[in-house]
């Protein structure tokens, strides 16, 4: 009983703690919420949310993060896999490291890349229905996951389900590469992989987290920014494309804004990414994200 409410408490502090993580990221590029109106920190936001728009806004867009979780899961391991006999083909490990290291990066992040081709839209509709400010339903722009997708693809066509795709494959690319090439080859260096000590098999995935995730922070910025400007005319676009993007954010809110969100919010964010890492290598070769 403990355990199922520990992890009950741990799922629910994690999805609270994603939706601010969110927030942090696109609030500037919202067009419902006023300049002077924004959150100003962690407490600012638990505190104004409730009040603001109800308890429930914290699981707004939660059924397309759900929806998308398996099927994201499932492609990367079926094309990483197909990826890896493409540049790990008669690779050796022990003689070849450098080769070796370049072939898991390459398949890491070929596999995130394709997989993202299939999901995208539901990341967009996630993304879109947490930045959605009210507290009754006429105040907000879409009333669900099904009306998101309807409104966007009749004002923008499939493209507006795709804005900020381009910056996202990027991102991504960097994300798998390191995350399965850095933890694949560490992994691969050990005398018995699969019989790794516990505390080693989660140092490593520890540091590789850290890293893909710091690494490739300021790619998920620009991208969340590029998704809020789908369904915008005229004067309401904010950015003319990615490098304007990237460009603006740099000159009008200076480089600590590509990691907002990434100190206190960003790292409970990441709280149950991490806890999903195995470090049981007896069934399973690589970590799941």
């Amino acid at each position: 009983v403990l355990e199922k409410l520990r992890s009950n408490f741990k799922a629910f502090s994690v999805r609270i703690t994603d939706f601010l993580w969110l927030w942090f990221l696109v609030q500037h590029a919202s067009k419902q919420i006023a300049a002077d109106k924004q959150y100003k920190g962690i407490i600012d936001c638990v505190v104004r949310i409730p009040k603001e728009q109800g308890v429930l806004s914290f699981w707004r867009g939660n059924l397309a993060n759900v929806i998308r979780y398996f099927p994201t899961q499932a492609l990367n391991f079926a094309f990483k896999d197909k990826y890896k006999q493409v540049f790990l083909g008669g690779v050796d490990k022990h003689t070849q490291f450098w080769r070796y290291f370049a072939g898991n990066l390459a398949s890491g992040g070929a596999a995130g890349a394709t997989s993202l081709c299939f999901v995208y839209p539901l990341d967009f509709a996630r993304t879109r229905l947490a930045a959605d400010v009210g507290k009754a339903g006429a105040d907000r722009e879409f009333s669900g996951l099904g009306d998101c997708l309807v409104k966007i693809t009749k004002s923008d066509g499939l493209r507006g389900l795709y804005q900020g795709f381009n910056v996202s494959v990027q991102g991504i690319i960097i994300y798998r590469a390191a995350y399965f090439g850095i933890y694949d080859t560490a992994k691969g260096m050990l005398p018995d992989p699969r019989n790794t000590h516990i505390v080693i098999s989660w140092m490593i995935a520890q540091t590789v987290t850290a890293v893909a995730g710091v690494v490739s922070y300021p790619f998920d910025t620009v991208r969340r920014r590029m998704m809020m400007q789908s369904g915008r005319k005229g004067a309401d676009i904010m950015y003319s494309g990615t490098i304007d993007c990237w460009r603006k954010i740099a000159r009008d809110e200076g480089g600590k804004a590509f990691f907002k969100g990434m100190s206190g919010v960003g790292s409970g964010s990441s709280l149950g990414r991490r806890n999903c890492l195995p470090v049981d290598q007896s069934s399973v070769s690589s970590p799941i994200f």
